[in-house]
């Protein structure tokens, strides 16, 4: 019964931590949503409607160091004016389609995951210029596609088990290995 309490009283204490954060960002106006060492699952519903009012004044967000599974399609679609995603440390295997409708985003960091696969729906936001998959367990690049972005400055894929010849191929970024 204690162990319960002791449960129930820190997850009551990440969520009071979370709704703290989310009213900084409001009351101070701020464009970045430091959402980081929450012990988050999944992101909030509760948190769409806080933000409701100035989501798209948000250009950072970081979900770094928790313990996120996936990211839905909604979280892309209200966050449409993101610059900058820090989702690294966290348990995510893949990123939704939703992902490659993001025309402001410059930067995403999903460093120690459990992506298996290079989310190839990266390659479509035509803005980003900075990706780092660091850490993961991906196998294969999609080097023409990454290769045609044309913003693509840098890609970080070191320490992950690639099988992908990447000195062959011809491409105008800096890649991480």
């Amino acid at each position: 019964m204690e162990r319960i309490r002791a449960e129930h009283h820190k997850m009551a204490q990440a969520v009071a931590n979370v709704a703290r954060r989310i009213n900084e960002t409001m009351e101070e106006d701020r464009d970045f949503l430091d959402l980081s060492d929450c012990g988050l699952i999944s992101f909030p519903d509760g948190v769409f409607k806080m933000l409701r009012s100035c989501t798209d004044n948000i250009h950072k967000i970081s979900l770094a160091n928790n313990q996120l599974k996936a990211l839905s399609s909604k979280f892309f679609l209200t966050f449409s004016q993101l610059r900058d995603l820090d989702l690294q440390g966290n348990v995510l295997t893949t990123l939704p389609q939703a992902v490659s409708g993001m025309e402001h985003l410059i930067s995403i960091n999903l460093s120690n995951n459990q992506l298996t696969v290079f989310p190839e729906h990266l390659t479509d936001v035509k803005s980003l210029q900075y990706i780092s998959v660091e850490g993961n367990q991906i196998t294969e690049l999609p080097m023409e596609k990454l290769s045609s972005m044309s913003s693509l400055k840098s890609l970080d894929v070191s320490c992950n088990p690639l099988t992908t010849d990447t000195e062959s191929s011809s491409h105008q970024f800096t890649l991480l290995t």
